[in-house]
């Protein structure tokens, strides 16, 4: 399957010498739905935002990154064309990153803004067709009806689903989502993976996802990246990481990521796991 997201060599070090990426060596293909695991300080936001180029890795010569096939960024130098190739890269913040005060229907169509001049841009002023898809967007995520309140009013899981809303709207082909459902109760959370794993589903959008909850990357994720203080220290199927293998890999943090399996699963212990397409090639467990 063509290639979504490659990354080789990435370190990052941050001041005062710590590292927060060592040696990561990643791809993954169109169309997956992938998690993110560790626990805090693991390396996952940080790993995110390289991806998305809103950070830099170290200056190595080998240090790499592209997004079907276009450099994000190479030995620590940011791409000169970055804002063309965002445009196919959906961010979808843990804290929603939404407008409070404007309404949810011009927090959405921000997700177009790098198609339509500057004037337009600089007067929020959208089309009737640019607006329609808005809705239409907002709609897929089940809160259509708000589209015409300020953004502060909605709950934090409506504000999550219309930033998700906001990725589509822009057309991103990648999504990374940076914790989204960790300060959303269990019900937001469900209604929040549900949605990620829609639109992997019917728009063939690779989804990267990050979390701390293990049970909830196996329910919605065929595939499992886990970090551990910035190394890959797992890359396989999601079901392969049984409490077992968890212990193994991160010792005593094992249990920060085991004690929040209940987040979702609390509602839904019966629940089967979303349907996927087949994951075309499993990977062997990283050394």
């Amino acid at each position: 399957m063509p290639t979504a997201i490659h990354i080789s060599a990435l370190n990052k070090t941050f001041r005062g010498g710590r590292k927060a990426l060592q040696d990561v060596n990643l791809t993954i293909n169109t169309g997956e739905m992938v998690a993110l695991i560790g626990a805090s300080g693991s390396g996952k936001s940080t790993l995110l935002r390289h991806m998305a180029g809103l950070m830099a890795g170290d200056g190595s010569a080998q240090g790499l990154i592209q997004i079907h096939g276009k450099t994000v960024q190479k030995g620590g130098q940011i791409a000169r064309d970055i804002r063309q190739i965002r445009e196919g890269i959906g961010f979808v913040f843990q804290q929603f990153n939404l407008v409070g005060r404007l309404p949810v229907i011009i927090n959405v169509l921000a997700g177009t803004l790098h198609k339509v001049p500057m004037w337009r841009s600089l007067l929020r002023w959208f089309t009737q067709a640019e607006k329609a898809r808005g809705i239409e967007a907002l709609r897929r995520v089940g809160i259509d009806e708000c589209w015409a309140q300020r953004a502060s009013t909605l709950s934090g899981g409506q504000q999550q689903r219309a930033a998700i809303a906001r990725a589509m709207v822009q057309g991103a082909k990648v999504v990374l989502a940076d914790e989204p459902i960790a300060s959303l109760d269990p019900e937001s959370s469900r209604k929040v993976m549900d949605i990620l794993a829609r639109i992997n589903r019917e728009d063939r959008c690779t989804v990267v996802v990050s979390l701390h909850q293990v049970n909830v990357a196996i329910k919605y994720c065929p595939r499992t990246i886990a970090l551990h203080q910035g190394r890959v220290v797992y890359d396989g199927p999601s079901v392969g990481l049984t409490p077992a293998v968890l212990r193994e890999l991160y010792g005593a943090d094992a249990d920060d990521i085991l004690s929040l399996g209940d987040h979702i699963s609390s509602l839904e212990d019966k629940a089967k796991p979303v349907p996927h397409r087949a994951w075309p090639v499993p990977l062997a467990q990283a050394a």
